[in-house]
């Protein structure tokens, strides 16, 4: 077997490989001994026809494509291997010369795993934020306790913040409804800062029977494309006016509220949570700025068919989360003004940067020996079985070798960015 490599791409490569008499001798062997089992001679029973007979019945076409099948099937992935090449799905094949007995040539087209040459990741130069607790915050969190504690007593006056009203609406833009900007019998607590700004300052001044129209502007930045920006107004009926008297902050909400004897001991556990809390937060932001800062300084080929894969899952969440709403994915889209085009082209940057992350962080196992035991993938789906053990389906998933799998491949991956972390703390 001879092969000849050529580069199509930093992730694509063909190979022509050729093959001699000497490769070809097996393959109509085992070609005469496959086509024989379903011959009928008369005098020999099926399956057993000598193959010296079985050439005489056997049409030479069938036999010169059972010969060539075999021999590209059989040769495909070793001639990869003699090039030190690793396809990443199997290779497209197109017989391009076949001589009988004498010679067959092929090229093979497949997208590879890519030469990955990382950057200095020991010293990728990201600093990581340091966690900050403010009394604001803590504040924040007693006035939210307190006001769960309140009591809630209808009043005739106007609302005013702190409140909770009792409201009907309906928000439309251009003069007709957008899809979840109403509701009835909804109840907002004014200053909660749920809605977009000016909503709730809007509604302040306003008691129970009051109709008015509302003129807002979504923010520019806002999650739906459609809205961001958009002039709209909200017809709105207040329909009750809740006083919500709070009780004082002092020890005795604070023994309502946990094992807590004073005010003081209320807030250090807010504090210990608030603190855990921002830590985590921080500590996965860390890893994505060195994720990406590892990309940025490597040079890593994205195969396309793994960007087309990651597209696709990008696609598959997307329609969940639509479908969760009661919408199609084109619904989605049309509800987000934006088009299957320009939809695909942000995918395929999301998609890009995921799949050079996965490539880099691989690269870093392997450059690094960091290595997932079976008795640690077992003890992880351990735990997992006790999470799901009300759910038959997700406990048979669990059973699937490729599951297992990728469980194993996520706990490379997490040992690598806490490899990462490490390195450069």
């Amino acid at each position: 077997m001879k092969t000849k490599l050529k580069k199509l791409s930093d992730s694509r490569v063909e190979l022509t490989v050729t093959l001699d008499a000497k490769d070809l001798k097996p393959a109509k062997e085992k070609a005469l001994a496959k086509l024989a089992k379903e011959l009928k001679v008369e005098g020999f029973r099926k399956g057993k026809v000598p193959a010296e007979v079985a050439k005489k019945f056997i049409p030479e076409n069938d036999l010169n494509a059972e010969v060539v099948d075999y021999a590209v099937r059989t040769t495909v992935v070793p001639a990869f291997q003699e090039v030190e090449k690793s396809p990443l799905v199997m290779p497209s094949v197109n017989v391009t010369k076949y001589v009988p007995d004498e010679i067959v040539e092929y090229t093979a087209t497949a997208d590879i795993i890519p030469e990955v040459k990382l950057g200095d990741y020991k010293k990728l130069g990201v600093k990581k934020e340091t966690v900050k607790v403010t009394e604001k915050e803590i504040s924040e969190i007693l006035d939210n306790i307190a006001t769960s504690y309140g009591e809630k007593k209808v009043v005739k006056r106007a609302a005013k913040m702190g409140d909770e009203v009792v409201l009907d609406f309906v928000g439309k833009k251009d003069d007709k409804e957008f899809n979840g900007g109403s509701a009835k019998d909804y109840k907002l607590t004014l200053g909660s800062k749920t809605f977009i700004p000016g909503f709730e300052e809007g509604v302040v001044g306003h008691a129970s029977g009051d109709k008015f129209d509302l003129p807002l502007t979504f923010p520019k930045n806002y999650g739906v494309k459609d809205l961001a920006g958009a002039k709209t107004v909200f017809e709105v009926l207040v329909k009750q006016v809740n006083e919500i008297v709070k009780p004082k902050i002092d020890d005795e909400l604070a023994a309502k509220c946990g094992p807590f004897k004073t005010v003081a001991e209320l807030k250090a556990d807010i504090k210990k949570n608030l603190q855990a809390q921002n830590e985590h937060k921080l500590e996965d932001k860390y890893k994505d700025d060195l994720v990406n800062e590892l990309v940025k300084k490597s040079k890593i080929p994205a195969p396309e068919i793994l960007i087309d894969d990651q597209v696709r899952m990008i696609r598959e969440d997307m329609t969940r989360n639509a479908a969760a709403q009661g919408l199609s994915f084109e619904d989605f889209l049309e509800a987000n003004n934006e088009t299957l085009e320009n939809w695909e082209k942000e995918a395929r940057k999301i998609a890009e940067q995921r799949v050079k992350a996965s490539l880099a962080l691989q690269n870093v196992a392997l450059a690094e020996k960091i290595t997932v035991s079976d008795d640690e993938v077992g003890a992880k789906i351990a735990e997992l079985r006790d999470v799901y053990k009300k759910s038959p389906d997700a406990l048979k998933q669990l059973k699937d070798p490729n599951v297992k799998m990728d469980i194993k491949n996520r706990m490379t991956i997490e040992k690598t960015l806490d490899y990462l972390v490490k390195a450069n703390s």
